[in-house]
């Protein structure tokens, strides 16, 4: 069964487009999406086998054919420097250029702020934040700069903080504010840079975290005024969108994906306590 897409067949015929993180969850939806409708898109992650399998459905084996385009998998930790610079570098020497990019790859675990380690905190700045950069950058410097370019970053919904994932909020946050501000460093150069911010999706990504979180999860989607959690075509068709001309007047701008839960949500109990800090009354005339 080929994928379907509500986007006309060649919006991105001729196109170049890298999708990080392909190798499974929403990457993968992407790169289907993508593909579908005439893209060649490259796929990137730290574990080749995962891209070769999405590769593999992409190109029709096992009857996931979607393709009018064409897919290349290759293995790239986003938060190496030299890393990412061979990514382009194979990328400009097979396909002459780079019209789009999807900053989806990212991890994090979940976690109260007191017990994460600075490895552990590091880790997850440097994967989220440090390699969303590294890739904005070579991009821009590899042609986009000439030749402009749609760029889509991956946040999640940390307008309320996010409690349990410190450095992820932290890092989604500086990526959020990154979008914004080369959007407009980028203009003169007809560069486009926006970003998503999904809510609970029912992804593979889920499959990361321990049991203990599932009531959490469970309730998280009882706290969803759509009830609901968002499929990865749900987000891949807004990155597509983002990508194509019809944005053509949108930069700079993050497009929340989560059935309103922006709006309504409840994913940190507070325990009873009585450790708030004593009233002030500045009317002392009261006490």
């Amino acid at each position: 069964m080929s994928y379907q897409s509500i986007f006309r067949t060649d919006l991105f015929a001729g196109q170049t487009i890298i999708v990080t993180g392909g190798g499974s969850g929403i990457g993968r939806a992407v790169a289907h999406e993508l593909a579908s409708l005439g893209a060649h898109v490259v796929i990137a992650g730290r574990k080749l086998e995962k891209l070769e399998t999405v590769k593999a459905e992409i190109e029709g084996e096992g009857g996931m054919a979607t393709s009018t385009g064409s897919v290349t998998a290759v293995s790239c930790n986003i938060k190496v420097e030299a890393e990412v610079t061979a990514l382009f570098d194979q990328v400009i020497a097979q396909h002459g250029k780079v019209d789009g990019l999807v900053n989806n790859a990212g991890g994090q675990f979940a976690s109260p702020a007191e017990y994460i380690s600075l490895k552990g905190w590091t880790a997850v700045i440097e994967t989220n934040l440090t390699g969303t950069f590294l890739m904005c950058r070579e991009a821009y410097n590899r042609g986009m700069n000439v030749n402009g370019g749609a760029i889509v970053n991956m946040l999640m919904d940390n307008s309320r903080g996010f409690p349990g994932m410190a450095h992820s909020a932290a890092a989604r946050a500086g990526i959020e504010n990154l979008t914004k501000t080369l959007a407009v460093e980028w203009a003169r150069s007809g560069v486009r840079i926006n970003a998503v911010a999904p809510g609970l999706i029912n992804s593979s990504g889920l499959d990361n975290y321990p049991e203990a979180m599932r009531p959490i999860i469970e309730q998280t989607i009882q706290d969803t005024p759509a009830k609901r959690m968002g499929t990865e075509s749900e987000v891949a068709t807004v990155i597509t969108f983002l990508l194509s001309p019809a944005a053509a007047y949108i930069s700079g701008e993050t497009i929340k994906i989560d059935g309103a839960g922006s709006l309504w949500r409840k994913t940190w109990l507070i325990d009873d306590h009585k450790n708030a800090p004593e009233p002030y009354n500045g009317f002392t005339i009261y006490d």
